[in-house]
């Protein structure tokens, strides 16, 4: 049994992958690591400029979509359709074992709806129908117009994996819109799943960066210390507040807990050995979401033990040590938040440029 295997069989936690080109679909890669034990694909994988400029794998499907008369950004939905679709059908096997559990593939609607409550439902609800696929997720960030957003999909009966939570005051937001959504879903509620991914290296990074600059006297040495101190804490609110009446009464029509999720699993710096965030967070009804290197890493030398549960004191004391040298969790998160919208805006226009030459060469 391999260790990713065992994360699930022993510990109860889901490990997915984060980012997959085409050229990995085709090849059998993601196959390969679901028979390995990957359980989900987090992903965007036509966003990337860089593989769409370098590959060829998008080449004959973009040539064939030149006589329909599509612009730029109408052929990269159409490459990002086809991908997902062809992942979705990689992972429908493990949908249909663990009755809706984990298979799921998430897509990532266009960044520049992230302050668009109105456009971003509607844009979920057309991806949804276009793809057609009961493993399919929406992939939103958790902005306060992506946090509406969630509990209107989720009223809806609709999957959501929510990106870009950095602290836990906005962490309690998107359960609380779950929650919220949840009771105003009617009917069976066992077919919705979401999904609430906290991202950890950026958490560091910056937390890291504060700290250097007041280095002096009476500054902790908390560098490295509070993504995984603030999972911790998250995972305890995760605990509480899917039990308890309110849950109970949504268990009953057999809602789904939000499953929390650690994303951007790859170290901040090579002080940090490249599995510290996948050792040091495994805990039963959680995601681990790793691109293929951290994977490989992590199955050659992982050690597999439950760890998300320990020293919850001392991860309340990294936090407030945090508050006493001046650094709100709460501003920290929000100008990653910000910086996070920012950074996929631009990605993202990158990638409908890089399709655009490769029309534009494809057309000579």
């Amino acid at each position: 049994m391999t260790r990713l295997q065992r994360l699930f069989s022993d510990q109860g936690q889901s490990p997915w992958l984060d980012g997959l080109e085409r050229s990995g679909l085709r090849s059998g890669q993601l196959r390969r690591m679901v028979a390995e034990g990957i359980r989900g694909l987090a992903t965007n994988m036509a966003g990337s400029a860089h593989a769409l400029g370098r590959s060829t794998a998008y080449d004959a499907q973009i040539a064939s979509l030149l006589g329909r008369g599509l612009g730029a950004e109408d052929i990269y939905w159409e490459l990002l359709v086809q991908d997902v679709s062809e992942a979705l059908a990689a992972l429908r096997p493990i949908y249909d074992r663990s009755e809706g559990e984990d298979g799921f593939v998430s897509v990532k609607i266009s960044p520049t709806l992230a302050q668009d409550e109105e456009g971003t439902v509607i844009t979920a609800r057309f991806l949804q129908q276009q793809i057609g696929e009961p493993n399919l997720s929406i992939k939103i960030p958790a902005t306060d117009a992506g946090v509406l957003a969630l509990r209107e999909m989720t009223s809806e009966g609709r999957n959501v994996t929510v990106t870009a939570i950095f602290s836990l005051r906005r962490y309690q937001q998107v359960v609380e819109a779950y929650l919220s959504g949840l009771e105003t879903c009617p009917g069976d509620l066992s077919g919705v799943h979401s999904v609430a991914s906290l991202s950890l290296s950026q958490v560091d990074a910056e937390v890291n960066g504060s700290l250097f600059a007041r280095r002096g006297p009476g500054v902790p040495q908390l560098q490295g210390r509070v993504a995984v101190a603030q999972a911790r804490l998250a995972y305890r609110a995760f605990c509480d507040r899917f039990s308890g009446p309110r849950w109970e009464t949504l268990a009953a029509r057999g809602a789904n807990p939000q499953r929390l999720a650690w994303a951007s699993t790859h170290t901040p710096d090579l002080t940090y050995p490249g599995t510290f965030y996948l050792e040091s967070l495994i805990g039963p009804g959680t995601v681990t979401t790793m691109d293929p290197a951290t994977a490989a890493a992590f199955e050659q030398h992982g050690t597999v033990a439950q760890t998300i549960d320990q020293d919850i004191e001392g991860a309340a004391t990294v936090l407030a040590s945090l508050e006493d040298a001046g650094l709100d969790m709460g501003r920290v998160g929000r100008k990653l938040e910000d910086q996070h919208v920012a950074n996929a805006a631009r990605a993202y226009k990158a990638a409908i440029a890089a399709v655009g030459t490769k029309v534009a060469q494809l057309s000579d």
